[in-house]
């Protein structure tokens, strides 16, 4: 459980360690967000075929994965804010040497070096360890308030960030700058993005760091079996998520009626503003019906709504409930780490972040090659169903199996 805050030094320090981590969670994001538009027209651009275009991204994506398990077994023995400095030195040093190289064997060795992450969203190494470290710099009660506005905070950055992919083109129609040159000064901002967040988590202080560092924490049988039994109900709920991915529901909605992608991403830019505004309401509810009934009443509905907008009659109809089931569908998000913070101890914390983390990924990765073959082999509905089914049987799992164990402020 997490140590109180006993005195006004220790508030002022947390609080400045909080925004220290909500400022470089932004300016990732922000990268992030960027980089996920322009990665794969800057890798076109220097003549490089469309599998090795794959070939970068996915060496990116294989570096991400391979620094979030070293996060998970090693960021507490080597000091959580030595590894986030670590992590911020590859990720603007990999970034560089993708702005300036050529030929796809350096880029993909430097896109896996840095981590350099085509998904579009910050779900990498850096996130498992700062929400191990997120509930140390509040007080058991505003925990969860931290987790939404962190990912607040990274939805803001996200969104801003794919605006920003729009530099290259001001580059080109306002300095007359060539192509090329345009998008690698895209991708140098990328670089000099991670690079500000060296000197924010210099400035990180001890209370950031498990008790006793160096000595490898073991689980407590308690733990081991929360961790087990959410980790297992998590994998649950992204491979549904794995059938309603974005580009998924982008064909399915351009398909089902016609629209274009125009319309489509107008659409997802205000499913975004939701989700955003979504996770401050999240932990409203949760200090007035507990962490676990906000995971699921409203997770829940969320997966209904969608089952509703599959069978909607018209394109208008069918975005007015996708839009109701996105302000629901993130809630879940910083309560349920909050919630898996809260019931792990301090040391246990950054192990629990990682295991859980590595689950989702995994599980992402598997749903959508099925959910393709549904669609062009069934019907064009079947994944949105499957992916609600699945999460409807989450949260009832997950209610039966946590509602009587309690954070330590709702105890």
């Amino acid at each position: 459980m997490s140590a109180p805050v006993l005195n006004q030094e220790g508030r002022v320090q947390g609080g400045v360690d909080r925004h220290l981590l909500l400022v470089a969670a932004f300016l990732r994001a922000l990268a992030t967000g960027m980089v996920g538009v322009l990665l794969g027209v800057y890798l076109a651009r220097l003549e490089l075929g469309a599998g090795e275009v794959g070939g970068v991204i996915g060496a990116g994506l294989a570096g991400a994965a391979l620094a979030t398990l070293a996060a998970t077994l090693l960021a507490d023995r080597l000091g959580r804010k030595r590894f986030l400095l670590v992590l911020s030195l590859l990720g603007a040093a990999g970034g560089l040497v993708v702005a300036l190289g050529s030929g796809f064997w350096p880029l993909a060795a430097a896109a896996f070096v840095g981590m350099v992450n085509g998904m579009g969203r910050d779900r990498g190494a850096a996130l498992v360890v700062e929400q191990a470290v997120l509930p140390a710099t509040a007080k058991p009660e505003g925990r969860t308030g931290a987790f939404a506005w962190y990912h607040l905070v990274q939805d803001v950055g996200h969104a801003l960030g794919a605006l920003l992919a729009g530099l290259p083109a001001l580059l080109r129609g306002w300095a007359g700058v060539e192509e090329v040159p345009a998008l690698r000064g895209g991708m140098g901002l990328y670089a000099v993005l991670m690079a500000l967040a060296i000197p924010l988590y210099l400035g990180l202080s001890t209370r950031v760091e498990v008790p006793v560092r160096g000595v490898r924490s073991r689980l407590s049988p308690e733990s081991r079996k929360v961790l087990t039994k959410v980790s297992a109900l998590f994998a649950l709920d992204s491979l549904g998520g794995g059938f309603l991915t974005t580009a998924l529901l982008s064909f399915f909605f351009h398909e089902r009626f016609g629209v274009g992608v125009g319309q489509v991403g107008l659409l997802f830019f205000g499913a975004r503003v939701a989700n955003a505004l979504s996770h401050l309401g999240a932990a409203w509810l949760a200090k007035r019906i507990g962490l676990v009934n906000t995971m699921v009443f409203t997770h829940l509905p969320s997966s209904l709504l969608l089952v509703t907008a599959a069978y909607a009659p018209s394109f208008p109809v069918a975005a007015a409930l996708f839009l109701l089931r996105e302000g629901l569908v993130e809630m879940d998000v910083p309560t349920r780490q909050s919630y898996v913070m809260a019931v792990m101890r301090p040391e246990e914390r950054t192990f629990a972040s990682g295991t859980t983390q590595l689950v989702r990924v995994a599980m992402w990765a598997v749903a959508p090659a099925f959910a393709g073959i549904f669609m062009q082999g069934g019907s064009l509905v079947a994944p949105l169903i499957i992916g609600a089914g699945l999460k409807v049987i989450y949260d009832v799992l997950l209610y039966f199996a946590f509602r009587r164990v309690k954070p330590p402020e709702e105890a």
